[in-house]
């Protein structure tokens, strides 16, 4: 397997790679991660089912979205293919160390400045990307759309709760939900903003030198209070990260109440990975919003 890793590698890069160590590391709940390196090189490789090659496909591509932006580091990938019954995503490897307050706000000015970047550059005012991608394992539909109401209702909580009513559950308020969305987002202007798309705590950290990086992106255009928002949904980051961002993106009124609906996604989405013990805060969210 790692032959055919090496020989991959090599042909993208133009230099040739031969792993002389290698050893597993942390690659999150769904795929197995490896550190591969040469003595000189090294690479954080991912590897799920061949089944899996899809998500890879579509995870690199959206590294890619962010990494040519150039606003915040995101590791660069490398290259991706099927190993006998394994798939693959090389990246490069990163050597990760922690955060301070000035790292963290510079976390957030990064971000905001990438949330800025496309809207003056003239591209299509669209929701969605080029591709489907996921949201942890599940399918993540990003069919390119004019309206953001419209977006979010159909490709982001309704096929969520569709998933959930196959899995056997219903949430009594989802369609009473689904049609006040409208009215909750009335007045809001949204421009279409390039997003992380799944920015929690474990998908954000620091280089050795104290540099921002975030990782495992499940990228779309959206409104980019999605992103915001999940990064307060499973303990928050630090207040210098909200400082740095307003500094340079200040948040439209009315977020506070906007975040919740945003998060409800990954709430329901949790439910769909994890099962029933996400069913309490779902509904409590869902009943905040209508209240």
């Amino acid at each position: 397997m790692w032959t055919e890793i090496d020989t991959h590698v090599s042909q993208v890069t133009g230099n040739k790679f031969q792993t002389q160590q290698w050893r597993s590391v942390g690659g999150g709940c769904i795929n197995q991660g490896y550190f591969l390196s040469d003595g000189q090189r090294s690479y954080f490789v991912k590897m799920n089912r061949a089944a899996k090659l899809a998500m890879f496909e579509a995870e690199a591509l959206g590294l890619k979205e962010i990494y040519d932006v150039g606003t915040i580091r995101v590791p660069k990938p490398i290259c991706s293919g099927v190993s006998g019954n394994s798939c693959y995503l090389v990246m490069e490897w990163l050597s990760m160390g922690k955060g301070n307050p000035k790292s963290w706000e510079e976390m957030g000015q990064r971000l905001a400045a990438m949330h800025k970047y496309h809207l003056s550059t003239g591209r299509e005012k669209k929701f969605g990307w080029n591709i489907n991608n996921t949201i942890g394992a599940t399918p993540q539909i990003n069919t390119w759309t004019q309206n953001w109401v419209e977006f979010y209702v159909k490709n982001r909580l309704a096929y969520q709760f569709e998933l959930a009513k196959r899995r056997g559950s219903h949430f009594p308020q989802a369609q009473q939900l689904l049609n006040a969305i409208p009215k909750l987002l009335s007045g809001h202007q949204v421009q279409p903003s390039l997003v992380h798309g799944d920015l929690w705590g474990g998908n954000a950290g620091f280089t050795e030198d104290g540099e921002p990086v975030i990782f495992d992106p499940a990228t779309y255009y959206a409104d980019r209070e999605v992103d915001i928002a999940m990064t307060e949904l499973f303990g928050g980051f630090p207040a210098a990260f909200y400082r740095g961002y307003n500094k340079v993106f200040p948040l439209n009124k009315g977020y506070e109440k906007r975040k919740i609906l945003y998060n409800l996604y990954h709430i329901i989405n949790h439910f769909n990975l994890f099962g029933s013990g996400y069913v309490g805060q779902a509904n409590s969210m869902i009943s905040r919003i209508l209240g």
